[in-house]
């Protein structure tokens, strides 16, 4: 018998917190699944703040101004999120990040491994950019930072370097946000599977399991 295989859109913003936590899940889910469902795994775009301006704001006074959270909730939700992120084996720097950057040339860039990359590269970097966001709290904002995510996750350095130097991917990129958004997608992460099928948020190993299989073997829909 074929093994199923799955079209997954991850739809996600790198300065995200769930985002990690729902990959890290569905990446769990299908090690458990593997040898009975396959995946095709792309990364899509979402700006959870695409007016930030380029030298970034402090994370908690953007929490407060977005959310209206203290810092004592903005904590105790750091707490949760580090809690969920050591389930799915993800580290989150544990006193948070200092500054919440603008991540659309991260965008570019995810976009452009998606074209022009090696099988795999495009979840490399997705990884990369995580990591260096959430567990070592570096300024997303920044030519050099990305760069280095693009190093870590095999791709041509002087080709990203030459992306971020113009607009390269722009039009691309907010051509796909814009069809997110217009299809209902407003907050993330969004995992849309086969183009019909909706998992929202950062669910455990659990759940994105049973969905795909029950997506996998025609159960849903």
């Amino acid at each position: 018998m074929n093994t199923p295989r799955l079209k997954i859109d991850f739809v996600s913003d790198v300065s995200c917190p769930w985002c990690a936590i729902g990959l890290g899940g569905l990446e769990q889910a299908l090690q458990r699944l593997d040898g009975e469902i396959g995946a095709d795994i792309t990364f899509q775009p979402f700006e959870l703040n695409p007016q930030m301006a380029p030298e970034g704001q402090d994370i908690g006074e953007h929490l407060a101004q977005k959310y209206g959270s203290t810092p004592e909730q903005q904590a105790q939700i750091r707490e949760t999120i580090c809690a969920r992120g050591a389930e799915v084996g993800f580290a989150f720097n544990p006193a948070g990040r200092g500054r919440i950057w603008n991540t659309f040339d991260a965008h570019r860039l995810l976009h452009w491994a998606a074209e022009e990359g090696q099988a795999g590269r495009q979840t490399a970097l997705k990884k990369a950019l995580l990591a260096a966001c959430h567990t070592r709290s570096e300024a997303m904002g920044h030519p050099e930072v990305l760069l280095a995510c693009v190093r870590e996750a095999g791709l041509d350095e002087a080709r990203a370097q030459a992306i971020l130097a113009s607009d390269e991917f722009a039009a691309e990129v907010r051509e796909r946000e814009q069809f997110y958004v217009s299809h209902g997608i407003h907050s993330v992460p969004a995992v849309i599977i086969n183009d019909r099928h909706l998992i929202s948020g950062g669910q455990p190993a659990a759940v994105f399991e049973q969905a795909l299989r029950q997506i996998a073997a025609g159960q849903v829909g």
